[in-house]
């Protein structure tokens, strides 16, 4: 069950919300949970017990590692983390290891290993890095655990976030999980109804009309692709990756104001970045800071400790030290992303740029000006996605190569009016927090709205809804491009 679906827009939300609404405050908490674990079982019902017995594990030896002395926090803190990892490695990536072992095998003309393929349960990433989120802060002292099972068993399966993020820190969710009285408020609702609105079109008026031309673009064969189509193509793939992923995020952040919670945002214009390093602290910024914080700087510390303070092949070693944590911390967050090599180059591509930033790219896009720094980050930004698109490797080099040959070809389909309309309509959204005034205002009414806007907006989305309603139900739904990872 996903947010964009019949099923979740006409059955689920409206019956959760009523019944929410009504009952008292102390039991919201309670319907809460058991609503968010049946919207879990509806899509994973096979896995939903695995997820619930970690949880309760986790639990336990959360407890256990906040109560417990140095030697033995250490036995109990790395059980967890093994647990943890080893259910995301096991499902999401062991596929992938035999898949590359039977492929070396392959080269020896021996016989490759019988494995069954394993199902991928849904939203395990971000159900993966929240669980370490709490076993580091925990066992590092920046928290206390929760008080009982079902507070973390709600910071974990909360249904708003559970699936495709924002990934939460417990201390950003704890105090709203004991106390948020004073965010359910009418100007709480109709903000969280407005932004779930928003995001539900984001994702189908304008997302989903992208992705039936973009599907069709990836498909042509060299014949029928020309250099200007597979831009086309690539662009347009730009534009609809972020209204997918930022429109489930914003209906993920409505949905959590409508229950009273506050979550962290997770976007932020990332296409007026001026840089690659910029885009990062843009573009999914609770992952970003996820890996900021519990890769890249315990890693950057540790390698300080054991590098001499002086300089290799004319760097400073604080900046090979950047350089190295940099890279690391990017071929992983590739491979989170997926249990393919595509995933790993990707990241490689990003962090080959951030290195690239520290050594001098920032220097000269300061020299170069804001406009010029954008487009040149822009571009960089779409052949990334092209390679995140891709099916593989081959296809990439295929893809990239067709847009940088300049050559006509007989393109087999024709773009459409609603496209165009829909790429336009993404430039312009997109590229608006270009102005910091408008950036501000959109942060102000999100935060702290004014009255006077409340009820405009309100309306505005109410037809909005209308609109979105009337598309899922003429042509369907599409799953989140997020949701497989």
């Amino acid at each position: 069950m996903i947010f964009n679906s019949n099923l979740f827009l006409f059955c689920f939300l409206p019956v959760f919300l009523l019944i929410y609404l009504l009952i008292s405050r102390k039991f919201r908490n309670g319907f809460l949970l058991v609503a968010s674990i049946f919207f879990y079982s509806c899509g994973a019902p096979v896995f939903v017990f695995l997820m619930l017995g970690s949880v309760i594990a986790d639990f336990f030896l959360l407890k256990r590692i906040a109560s417990s002395g140095e030697g033995r926090k250490r036995i109990l803190f790395w059980l967890s983390v093994i647990l943890n990892l080893g259910i995301l490695l096991w499902f999401k990536y062991m596929n992938f290891f035999v898949n590359e072992f039977n492929s070396f095998l392959g080269y020896f003309d021996l016989k490759p290993l019988v494995w069954p393929t394993i199902i991928l349960p849904l939203g395990i990433s971000f159900i993966t890095f929240q669980k370490l989120a709490c076993t580091l802060d925990v066992a590092k002292k920046r928290f206390v655990p929760f008080r009982n099972l079902p507070d973390y068993a709600l910071y974990i399966f909360m249904f708003p976030q559970l699936l495709s993020g924002p990934i939460v820190r417990p201390s950003q969710v704890a105090g709203q999980i004991a106390e948020r009285s004073g965010q359910e408020t009418v100007s709480d609702r109709l903000v969280g109804f407005s932004r779930f609105v928003i995001g539900l079109a984001k994702k189908v008026l304008v997302a989903d009309v992208l992705a039936l031309q973009v599907n069709a673009i990836f498909e042509l064969n060299s014949l029928q692709l020309s250099s200007g189509m597979a831009w086309i193509g690539a662009i347009a793939f730009t534009f609809q990756i972020y209204f997918d992923f930022s429109g489930y995020t914003d209906m993920a952040l409505g949905l959590a104001r409508l229950l009273g919670f506050r979550l962290p945002e997770n976007f932020n214009f990332p296409y007026v970045s001026q840089s690659i390093t910029e885009f990062w602290r843009r573009w999914h910024m609770t992952l970003s800071l996820w890996f900021r914080d519990y890769v890249f700087l315990p890693l950057a510390y540790s390698t300080s400790r054991a590098l001499p303070k002086e300089k290799y092949f004319g760097l400073r070693a604080d900046k090979i030290i950047y350089l190295v944590a940099a890279t690391v911390t990017f071929l992983l967050c590739g491979f989170w992303h997926g249990a393919a090599l595509k995933f790993i180059f990707w990241g490689g591509y990003q962090g080959l740029f951030l290195v690239l930033d520290r050594l001098f790219l920032l220097k000269f896009f300061r020299i170069i000006g804001k406009i010029p720094s954008m487009l040149i980050t822009f571009s960089v930004t779409v052949i990334g996605w092209v390679m995140f698109r891709s099916e593989g490797l081959h296809f990439f080099y295929f893809y990239v190569r067709r847009m940088f040959m300049f050559t006509g070809a007989d393109n087999a389909i024709i773009l459409n009016p609603e496209f165009w309309t829909m790429m336009i309509i993404a430039i312009i959204f997109s590229f608006l927090g270009i102005s910091k005034n408008i950036e501000q205002k959109i942060e102000q009414f999100y935060d702290i709205p004014r009255d006077r806007v409340l009820i405009p907006a309100a309306v505005i989305s109410l037809l909005l809804l209308i609109l979105c309603e009337a598309a899922v139900s003429s042509s369907g739904f599409s799953p989140a491009i997020y949701l497989k990872f």
